[in-house]
């Protein structure tokens, strides 16, 4: 299937924004998958901080602490899990060029 570069851009910004936050406020090691499947690009990130994070509403007075609300836009699903060590959120980025419906999310 070949894949546009808005996909292709999208898919890097998402893995940046996810793999900034992993870096930046988990304590140790942090995991990076990439699966096509359905349709998508599903982007897994594992990290050993157990804190969810939040999405902020929009603010665009706010300064910095946008990147979650970002990914949340521009993907089509959003999920985040607490794991025994840590926490996973995995999101999909569809492969094709409609925006589809809204993002699902779900926290646990």
């Amino acid at each position: 299937m070949p894949v546009s570069e808005r996909v292709t851009g999208t898919v890097e910004l998402v893995v940046s924004e996810l793999v900034t936050n992993a870096r930046k406020y988990a304590p140790g090691p942090y995991l990076l998958v990439l699966e096509a499947c359905h349709g998508a690009v599903e982007v897994t990130v594992w990290d050993s901080e157990p804190t969810l994070p939040t999405v902020q509403s929009t603010d665009p007075h706010r300064i910095g602490q946008h990147g979650l609300e970002i990914v949340v836009s521009v993907c089509r699903s959003f999920e985040m899990h607490r794991e025994p060590v840590g926490k996973r959120i995995k999101v999909a980025v569809a492969l094709a060029d409609d925006w589809g419906a809204g993002v699902a999310r779900q926290a646990e």
